[in-house]
C-alpha cells in the first residue's frame, strides 16, 4: 500500500475511534450518574407527603434496587464496546482508504507508463463503474493522452513528409552539380535547374516557417480591422489572370465593406492558398465561385469549385500537413501546406475551417471567422 493509503486509514480509523470512545465516555458517565444514590435529604423530599397504607414494604423490592454487598461502579468504560467499535472502524477505515487510493496509484501508474513513452496507456478502464471526480479525472487523462498521441504521431509524419520532400530536389540538386563538373559546356541548362530546385526548397522552407510560427502561437493575436470585401476583390482578380491559362472563371459574390478584426496579411495568405487549389483541381472551363456572407456574429468565406472532390474519408484530413487530395509528387502541385496553413490562420483569428463535397461534383471549402464587434 503507497503512502496515500496509510494516511487516509489511520486518519479515518482515528476519527472513527475517537468519535466511538466518546461517545463511550458519555454514555458511562451518565450511567454511572444515574446509578449513584442521592444525597442525604432528597430522599426526604421526593417522597409523597402521605403514606399509603396499601402499598407493599420497600423491602420487598430491596434486593432489585439495590445493589449487591461489594458492589463497586466500574472507573473505566466496559473494555467489550470498545474493542468491537475499534474492529468495525478498522475495517471500515481499511475499506474507505482503499476504496480512495485504488484509482490515485491506477492513476500514477498510467503517468509513469505514458513518461516512458507508452502513449496507448488509458486509465478509463482501471477506474471501473466508478461515477465521481476520480473516475472524471481518469477521463482527462485519456483524452490529454489521445490528444498527446496525436500531435506526437502528427509530429513524426511532419519529420517524414518533410526529409520525403526535401530528398528529390537535394538528389537533383547533387546530379546537376556533378553534371557541371563532368560537363561544362551545359553550365546554362544545370544552372536553370539548380535555381528551379533551390527555388521549391526554398519555398517549402517558407511554408514551413509559416506554419510553424502560427502554430506555436508566435505570430501574435491579430487586432487591426480588415476590409474583407476589399481584400477578397484584389485576390479574385489576380485568380482571374491566372485562370485565363485554363479557360476557368472566377466569380465573386460579397457584400461591401465587409469589416472584421484579424490579419490582413494572413487572412490574404489564407484565402488566397485556397483559391489556388480550388483552381488547381479545377477542370478545364469550369467556374470556381467565392461568396462571403455575414452574419450576426460570424463571417463566412466559401470557395467552391468543379473538380473531382474528396472522398468522405478525406474531407477533414486535407488540412493535415503535407496531404493531397490527388496527383502527389507531380511538379507544380504544392506541397500540400496551403490548407494547413489556412486552417492554422482561422484558428488563430478565433475561427475554423472546414470541406463539403458539392451536389454534382467539385468541393466547397468554408472559411469561418468572427465578425468585428
Amino acid at each position: 500500500m503507497g503512502r496515500l493509503f496509510w494516511k487516509f486509514f489511520v486518519a479515518l480509523w482515528l476519527a472513527q475511534f475517537l468519535a466511538s470512545f466518546g461517545v463511550g465516555v458519555a454514555i458511562w458517565s451518565l450511567r454511572s450518574e444515574s446509578e449513584r444514590p442521592p444525597p442525604p435529604g432528597v430522599e426526604a423530599m421526593l417522597s409523597p407527603p402521605f403514606a399509603d397504607e396499601a402499598m407493599p414494604p420497600p423491602e420487598l423490592f430491596a434486593d432489585e434496587l439495590m445493589p449487591p454487598p461489594g458492589h463497586r461502579h466500574p472507573l473505566l468504560p466496559p473494555a467489550m464496546p470498545l474493542l468491537a467499535g475499534s474492529l468495525v472502524s478498522l475495517f471500515v477505515a481499511a475499506l474507505l482508504a482503499w476504496y480512495f487510493a485504488r484509482p490515485i496509484r491506477s492513476l500514477r501508474a498510467a503517468f509513469d507508463a505514458v513518461a516512458q513513452g507508452r502513449l496507448e496507456t488509458r486509465a478509463g478502464p482501471a477506474m471501473g463503474r466508478r461515477k465521481d471526480e476520480l473516475a472524471d479525472l481518469g477521463g482527462d487523462f485519456d483524452r490529454m493522452v489521445e490528444r498527446l498521441q496525436s500531435l506526437v504521431g502528427a509530429q513524426r509524419r511532419l519529420l517524414h513528409d518533410v526529409s520525403h520532400e526535401l530528398r528529390s530536389p537535394l538528389a537533383r540538386l547533387q546530379a546537376a552539380a556533378g553534371l557541371l563538373r563532368q560537363r561544362p559546356a551545359r553550365a546554362a541548362e544545370l544552372v536553370g535547374r539548380i535555381e528551379r530546385d533551390t527555388g521549391r526548397i526554398d519555398a517549402l522552407v517558407g511554408e514551413l516557417l509559416t506554419l510553424a510560427r502560427l502554430e506555436s502561437g508566435m505570430a501574435g493575436t491579430p487586432a487591426a480591422d480588415v476590409d474583407l470585401a476589399a481584400l477578397l476583390e484584389a485576390l479574385v482578380a489576380d485568380a482571374r489572370f491566372e485562370a485565363e491559362a485554363k479557360g476557368c472563371t472566377v466569380t465573386l459574390a460579397a457584400p461591401a465593406p465587409l469589416f472584421l478584426r484579424g490579419d490582413a496579411e494572413l487572412l490574404r495568405r489564407a484565402v488566397e492558398n485556397v483559391l489556388r487549389n480550388a483552381l488547381r483541381h479545377s477542370p478545364a472551363g469550369g467556374v470556381v465561385e467565392v461568396v462571403a456572407r455575414c452574419g450576426a456574429a460570424t463571417v463566412v468565406v466559401e470557395v467552391a469549385d468543379r473538380g473531382p472532390g474528396v472522398a468522405a474519408d478525406a474531407l477533414t484530413r486535407i488540412f493535415e500537413p503535407f496531404a493531397r487530395s490527388g496527383g502527389a509528387g507531380m511538379a507544380g502541385e504544392g506541397y500540400g501546406l496551403g490548407l494547413a496553413i489556412a486552417r492554422a490562420v482561422a484558428g488563430l483569428h478565433g475561427g475554423g475551417i472546414r470541406a463539403v463535397n458539392r451536389d454534382g461534383g467539385g468541393l466547397t471549402v468554408a472559411i469561418d471567422l468572427p465578425a468585428a464587434g
